[in-house]
């Protein structure tokens, strides 16, 4: 005879069910006479839980139990027993109709790419009545004590590379996880990153641009924050363009991270796009303007790690009366990123806000590019942001093409071990390009002291600064005025351009008595030597008196890359098969384009894109001569005529 109560069947765990599920939860007992149950949930009664078994719709994870008396008061607790609910929307996840318990996964671990010393965790969660068992493997073996839902790893090494599967069981059957990869992925440096940044808007014979010299100004400086070497220039010809690529050029070598940036006018002809110098006629054909095929492929020659070209321009499609030139495909090493402001046959607009005027490509450029995130994930951030622009909607799309195969940032880190004889002569070039002079001061016969102080506001763009420091004894009301021999045009002479440059100016040349703007510096092709005149009135006589001083200040900036020994001979009057430029990388260069102050730009309403097409006037041909083509996601092809006559 049973003299006390015995729990024969425990009530079952029931491991991850989906939420609203109604499960049963029972217990068996013997003992003597009637029995009686009462379920609580916690530590709370569970209304109306007063039999065997108790039915429960599942809202969220709670612990249960039994107690089971007889009438001899005496009473007996089953073990608790905890229901698991899991609210998951996806439908994939969810258990079939006519569930019955058996074991369905709902979340499958996921593949990592992790460097090594990371911490890794592989997440299995299912469904299950009752729960289910778990089992984790590697590499088809099991690994004992991994047996619960989340397989973590602290510190990852080789030895923890492989493929992970986990078994879910239960009385019912048996499922198995889709499987998930661990590997270490090696971290990603750079042996060194220099950026080249061209930006032309003051043009000899098309509309002038307003936005070029912001956007330039505002991208270098990003780059700068992330480590790059940066070359800024605004306003060159064809022969500078190339000379600056070819000094670009000579910098790149294995490991290296290469961007080139250009805002100007620019257009695609037969899939081959061309960036317009500011000395090409009107109109143009190819050979007046740059390839960027072509640049794109002694990028890619030079066994850079990254190679990221980004064109905020044009690329309206003209047809011209004009040979067309032999293409060759890109070598396909796997490290090329093109970032287009616009698709093709589209043009790029610039916005002007006020007294800001931005290509509204580098608008959200620079919105995004300081992201540590792989380059052409930052590039969709670009695309989405510029898609959601009003002012643009239906005319503009950012095109993105490359053939990435390693997820490189621009924020990855710079590692130059092995590579400190490349690095120092890439440091002693690059260094020169943005060299000031320094401060100098200049003592007058009557006594006063001036000081010269430079700023730059672009590698080809310096601001000298003179002030009075101190006056000798009678001298009263000193004034400043400044001259450089050789002249050096000031192309930002016209109002709009005055008041960009005037907000680029840096805080600690602040009231100077005089200052001059010196633009085109990679025109310079001896010493700069500074004049400057001292006016006076002396105490006594009260007579208004003039000094001067003279100052040679060298070669500032990128005068001192000497780009105009690069010479590049003369384009014959048609693109020719197979023909070169004549001359060595430091050869004298040819200077011959002619170059024009352009018409002031109007500057319109705030707000207002304007593009940055450059008209030709070229006869167009009929549509059916038209030959675009193909769309892909891979790089354009190079253009085997548009020679940069640089060493490889």
């Amino acid at each position: 005879m049973i003299s006390e109560i015995v729990i024969v069947k425990h009530p079952v765990p029931a491991a991850w069910v989906p939420k609203n599920y109604t499960l049963t939860l029972s217990v068996q007992a013997l003992g003597t006479g009637p029995l009686s149950y009462r379920w609580f949930q916690s530590q709370d009664e569970v209304p109306g839980g007063t039999n065997a078994d108790l039915v429960v719709k599942a809202q969220h994870s709670q612990w249960y139990v039994c107690r089971v008396n007889d009438q001899h008061c005496n009473s007996v607790f089953s073990n608790w027993v905890k229901v698991t609910v899991c609210d998951i929307s996806k439908p994939h996840t969810k258990p079939p109709g006519r569930w019955e318990g058996e074991p369905h996964i709902a979340v499958n671990p996921t593949s990592q790419a992790v460097q090594r010393g990371d911490r890794v965790t592989l997440q299995c969660s299912a469904f299950g009545i009752p729960a289910p068992r778990f089992q984790w493997y590697r590499n088809g073996l099991p690994l004992p004590t991994k047996n619960k839902e989340t397989l973590q790893i602290e510190k990852v090494d080789g030895d923890h590379e492989g493929c992970y599967l986990c078994s879910v069981s239960n009385t019912l059957g048996e499922k198995w996880t889709e499987p998930a990869e661990i590997s270490i992925v090696k971290k990603l440096t750079a042996t060194d990153k220099v950026a080249l940044l061209i930006g032309n808007l003051n043009y000899a014979h098309h509309p002038a641009l307003m936005a070029p010299m912001m956007d330039v100004h505002e991208l270098a400086n990003l780059l700068r924050q992330l480590g790059f070497r940066v070359v800024s220039l605004l306003d060159l010809t064809k022969a500078e363009m190339l000379s600056a690529i070819d000094a670009f050029l000579q910098l790149l070598d294995r490991g290296v991270y290469a961007l080139f940036y250009y805002a100007g006018h620019g257009y695609e002809c037969s899939g081959r796009n061309y960036l317009v110098p500011i000395d090409a006629p009107q109109p143009y054909r190819p050979e007046n303007c740059v390839s960027v095929q072509s640049v794109m492929r002694h990028m890619q020659e030079r066994l850079t790690a990254l190679n990221v070209i980004l064109l905020d321009t044009c690329r309206k499609w003209y047809n011209q009366h004009c040979a067309l030139s032999e293409v060759r495909s890109l070598a396909p090493l796997g490290n090329t990123v093109y970032g287009y402001a616009t698709c093709e046959d589209a043009e790029a607009f610039e916005v002007q806000d006020g007294e800001r005027s931005s290509g509204i490509f580098t608008k959200y450029l620079n919105k995004h590019i300081l992201r540590p995130e792989k380059i052409t994930h930052v590039l969709e951030q670009v695309s989405e942001d510029l898609g959601r622009d009003p002012l643009v909607t239906g005319k503009q799309v950012v095109e993105i093409r490359h053939t990435l195969k390693d997820p490189r940032t621009l924020a990855d880190p710079v590692r130059t071990t092995g590579h400190t004889t490349e690095l120092r002569v890439r440091d002693m070039c690059w260094r020169g390009a943005n060299e000031l002079p320094e401060r100098r001061t200049l003592v007058f016969p009557c006594g006063a002291e001036v000081e010269l102080s430079f700023s730059a506001l672009f590698s080809n763009v310096v601001i000298i600064f003179a002030s009075v420091k101190a006056t000798g004894r009678g001298v009263q009301d000193c004034s400043l005025s400044l001259r450089s021999n050789p002249v050096m045009e000031d192309v930002f002479s016209n109002a709009g351009c005055l008041d960009r440059i005037d907000s680029l100016l840096l805080s600690d040349t602040s009231n100077p008595d005089c200052s001059l703007r010196l633009c085109g510096l990679q025109k310079l092709q001896k010493s700069l030597v500074m004049e400057v005149d001292l006016h006076y009135t002396q105490a006594d006589s009260k007579a208004r008196l003039k000094e001067s001083r003279q100052q040679d200040v060298g070669k500032p900036l990128v005068a001192r890359c000497e780009l105009h020994r690069r010479t590049h001979a003369a384009e014959p009057a048609g693109p020719a098969r197979g023909e070169r430029r004549d001359g060595g990388p430091f050869q004298s260069m040819d200077q011959k384009a002619s170059y024009r102050q352009p018409p002031r730009h109007p500057l319109g309403r705030p707000c207002r894109p304007s593009t940055r097409k450059a008209e030709n006037a070229w006869k167009r041909v009929s549509a059916a001569s038209k030959n675009p083509s193909p769309r892909s996601n891979e790089p354009e092809e190079n253009d085997e005529n548009e020679i940069l006559g640089c060493p490889t």
